[in-house]
């Protein structure tokens, strides 16, 4: 790009982002070599489901992501980011058969195994690819070249064996257990595939008749349907009331069924009446009194939560519940009904379905975990891992010290089907890679592995394992991993116990766990309430770089962030006043030769203006360097965005046009500094900002043609520290002229003298090294003042032989702003006091109506705030005339 060319005017973004991503990915400048000498860096992207498309939860991830990856790549590292996407094995089914219903009047029943799993996979090429493609929208450097799915043939190679490996070991099994179950997608779910909600239900309080006919035990249940599988009622041994009835039987309502009454801990004498009625086949603890009394296990649904046969012929085919009402009307007109209470409960919900879960007892795949969490916990409390925030961690121990049997197998085609082989003629089952060729009749299990079976050996299947490959040698262990805390459990910890067990390796050292997303009002992003807009949208309207330096900027380490489509202007606004400083640097002439280094003798010229700038740009540099490696995002943005808009664009240029304009060798010591300045800017923000860096790198002839900014040096510093301890005194006295040039502004503000006017200004010095120092600066100052005239002095303003002059303090001293020939000062007072008079009538008015306990109690809160909020508005108006009309005086 020819740096000597005109830039536009304004910055299209989006010809700027196709142009360079391309270039990026053309010339391979994400692929990484695992032949290379340079220190590895890695990471594996959470792999978004094949039905996925771009959401803003992917754009804040994998730009946090892309920051950490492009820093690295930066500062010297082989950096490898692993692209990829999971089969997500219950959400693809349920979208492709909904599919084929809607265009194609079929579906998965109707085609059957084989056909189904064809026409997913030809889904998959057809649309699994989107939130791929979209990625590269956000500017993600991902090493497309090596980019996986959870389905390919080696990552379900990595699957197989691990299953077989934990079955030989004993710690995979197939077992009957009480297990969740989804009515809608028809399968088992996982203890963390359920999610709990607190939902309106009621209590129904029932009478079970004792069987001798000498009276009832009164039960409490939430679901009435489930009765019809009872098997006892329980009562606490130690409980007097009903210690004589242990051993007898109730007639169990609407059946001709007698249950025994037995005699367990688990009812609780303090709770409801005492007593329990017993439904092993369909709660996880009434199936472990079952176990411990040999009770019979009665299962009344189907598996879509219909009711079946051992219900009885009056509920037989009835939805649950539909069962429940009639079940709670028959029971009233048998006089068995007590009373029926309201309540608030925590209900399992289908994480997929959507629909409340039921638990049964079901014969399915498990695995032991315990053991094999025990060296990922201890890789966590030792440090050897870190949770950023820390608090994560508290999170992760109590579910692994308290881990349960992961139920593996899923009532579904589209996966990994389970390697087990079962023999019907002689009962034998067999688990391997093939059946056994014994010239048996062997059939294959009929279920597939949770999805998460998968994605627990990502961060070495996705590398070749269980292969030898060049990749896993160089880029495994990976270094960070950014992640929602929602998965944690699903995820985050499993990986870490597979990498344990099969790799004898921690899988990743950091994990960054990232915000959850809100509207304006607090509420979770979602189609449904209308507030979770398209990033693709968002991207076309402001730019990807906008986009990401927004999300960045807005979102706090640990806490929600709150967001909306125009807080994506502090993004573009930044950009555009980037743009406009380049623009107006390229207006002055080519690159300066140093620019990636200032030379001795540039050094030994440098101006307080000067100083000043490489010493904030110093700090900056070392706090973003140290934020980065401490994953403090937001703050690392806030201090480029600070340090870019104010001090570089608002002053510094500013300041520097003395220079500037002053030509010859002073222009060309300037423009050294200020490329020197700009390099180093555009090199730390480029991880956050990419596509627009590489456009400026290359405007402003930092970077040459056919080359990238992304391997140039990332800037840990600008100064030696013995430079940057020598320059902060300096600094901190031209910190107090740009104080005291806002002041003098402020007083040009207050009487409406415009910018473009020269006007006298007075300044008495706070000391005489201030005073020795403004002078020196007197150049600098009437210029950032547009003054006509400037006296610095250690005596006060004469305000008797120079008339009237307002003026502000400021810690560099006080500057003052004579007014004579500028404004008649009668009249201006004059207007002053109407103002005041206005004001004070207002603020009367406002007093009398917030003082009015009818108008607080019963207007809109936002009402009553507004008018708290217009109250402050109008004093603060009041108090600024009042200190107008003393300087005039």
């Amino acid at each position: 790009m020819n740096q000597n060319a005109a830039m536009p005017k304004a910055y299209e973004s989006a010809d700027v982002e196709s142009r360079w991503y391309e270039f990026w990915e053309n010339n391979g400048l994400f692929h990484a070599d695992p032949a290379s000498d340079k220190p590895a860096y890695s990471v594996v992207i959470p792999p978004p489901n094949i039905t996925g498309i771009l959401t803003l939860g992917h754009v804040l991830n994998n730009t946090l992501q892309d920051i950490l990856v492009r820093s690295h790549r930066m500062r010297g590292y082989e950096v490898c980011w692993f692209p990829g996407t999971d089969h997500a094995g219950l959400a693809t089914e349920a979208r492709v058969d909904k599919y084929l219903r809607q265009n194609e009047n079929t579906n998965r029943d109707e085609l059957g195994r084989d056909e189904f799993i064809r026409r997913v996979r030809e889904w998959r090429k057809q649309y699994g690819g989107t939130i791929i493609r979209q990625l590269r929208k956000l500017g993600s450097s991902c090493d497309w070249e090596r980019e996986r799915f959870t389905m390919d043939a080696g990552l379900s190679e990595a699957v197989q064996k691990v299953f077989i490996a934990l079955y030989e070991k004993g710690y995979i099994y197939r077992g009957v257990r009480m297990i969740n179950w989804c009515p809608k997608a028809q399968t088992a779910l996982s203890d963390e595939e359920v999610i709990y909600k607190d939902v309106p239900g009621k209590f129904y309080y029932f009478k079970y008749p004792l069987a001798d006919g000498s009276g009832f035990l009164e039960i409490a249940t939430t679901r009435p349907e489930t009765m019809f599988g009872d098997t006892a009622v329980a009562v606490n041994p130690e409980d007097e009331r009903y210690k004589h009835l242990i051993g007898k039987m109730v007639k169990l309502p609407l059946t001709d069924r007698e249950i025994p009454i037995v005699a367990d801990e688990h009812a609780d004498p303090t709770k409801g009446s005492g007593c329990v009625k017993i439904t092993p086949a369909h709660d996880p603890n009434d199936f472990e009194v079952g176990q411990r009394h040999n009770l019979e296990r009665i299962m009344v649904m189907n598996k879509d939560a219909s009711m079946n046969a051992a219900a009885g012929k009056e509920f037989e085919g009835l939805d649950r519940f539909a069962a429940r009402e009639k079940c709670v009307k028959m029971m009233e007109e048998a006089g068995l009904l007590v009373r029926i209470e309201d309540i608030t409960h925590a209900v399992g919900y289908s994480e997929r379905g959507d629909v409340p879960i039921e638990t049964f007892v079901s014969s399915q795949w498990f695995c032991k975990m315990s053991e094999l969490a025990k060296p990922a916990i201890e890789a966590v409390r030792s440090g050897e891992i870190k949770f950023y925030p820390e608090r994560w961690a508290k999170t992760y121990f109590h579910w692994m010290e308290n881990i349960q049997d992961w139920c593996l197998s899923r009532q579904i085609w589209w996966g990994h089907r389970i390697p087990a082989w079962y023999n019907d003629a002689t009962g034998a089952m067999h688990v391997g890679l093939t059946a056994p060729q014994d010239g048996g009749v062997w059939r294959q299990e009929e279920d597939v592995l949770d999805t998460w079976f998968s994605s627990w050996l990502w961060p070495f299947s996705v590398m070749g394992w269980p292969e030898k490959t060049a990749e896993l040698e160089k880029f495994y262990p990976t270094t960070d991993l950014v992640t929602g805390p929602d998965i944690i459990f699903f995820w985050v910890a499993r990986m870490i116990m597979a990498g344990c067990e099969f790799t004898g390796k921690i899988p990743f050292s950091n994990v960054y766990f990232t915000s959850i997303i809100r509207d304006d009002l607090g509420r979770k992003l979602s189609k449904s309430l209308g507030n979770s807009p398209d990033p693709l949208d968002v991207i076309a309207k402001y730019g990807a770089d906008a986009l990401r330096f927004s999300i960045i900027y807005i979102a706090p380490v640990g806490m929600d962030i709150k967001y909306s489509n125009e807080k994506c202007e502090i993004g573009r606004n930044f950009a555009n006043k980037l743009w406009n400083a380049c623009r107006f640097r390229n207006m002055q002439g080519p690159a300066s030769e140093n620019f990636h280094e200032l030379s001795a003798e540039d050094i030994a010229k440098l101006t307080s203006d000067e100083k000043w700038m490489l010493h904030k740009l110093d700090a900056v540099l070392r706090s973003v360097d140290s934020d980065l490696k401490g994953y403090r995002f937001h703050t690392a943005a806030h201090d480029i965005y600070e340090l870019v808009w104010s001090n570089f664009c608002d002053w510094f240029i500013e300041a520097e046009k003395v220079q500037l304009y002053a030509g010859d060798e002073a222009k060309k010591h300037a423009l050294a500094v200020l490329d020197y300045a700009l390099y180093k800017i555009l090199c730390v923000l480029h991880p956050f900002m990419p596509f627009i860096t590489e456009e400026l790198a290359h405007q402003m002839g930092f970077v040459a043609e056919g080359k990238s900014i992304m391997f140039e040096a990332y800037p840990e510093s600008a100064l030696s520290a013995e430079l940057s301890a020598e320059f902060a005194p300096v600094a901190a006295l031209v910190d107090g002229k740009f104080e005291l040039v806002r002041c003098g502004r402020a007083l040009r503000s207050n009487y409406q003298l415009p910018d473009g006017k020269k006007v006298n200004f007075f300044v008495k010095a706070a000391d005489a090294a201030s005073a020795e120092f403004l002078n020196n600066e007197s150049a600098s100052l009437k210029s950032l003042l547009n003054a006509g005239e400037l006296e610095v002095a250690m005596a006060e303003f004469d305000s008797a032989a120079n008339g009237a002059a307002p003026s502000q303090l400021a810690a560099a001293g006080t500057i003052y702003l004579p007014l004579a020939g500028l404004i008649d000062i009668a009249e201006e007072l004059k207007k002053l006091e109407k103002q005041k008079s206005e004001l004070e009538g207002w603020i009367k008015g406002s007093q009398a109506k917030l003082s009015n306990e009818k108008f607080v109690a019963k207007a809109p809160e936002a009402v009553v705030q507004a008018a708290r909020e217009h109250l402050q508005e109008l004093e603060g108006k009041l108090e600024r005339t009042l200190e107008l009309i003393k300087a005039l005086q």
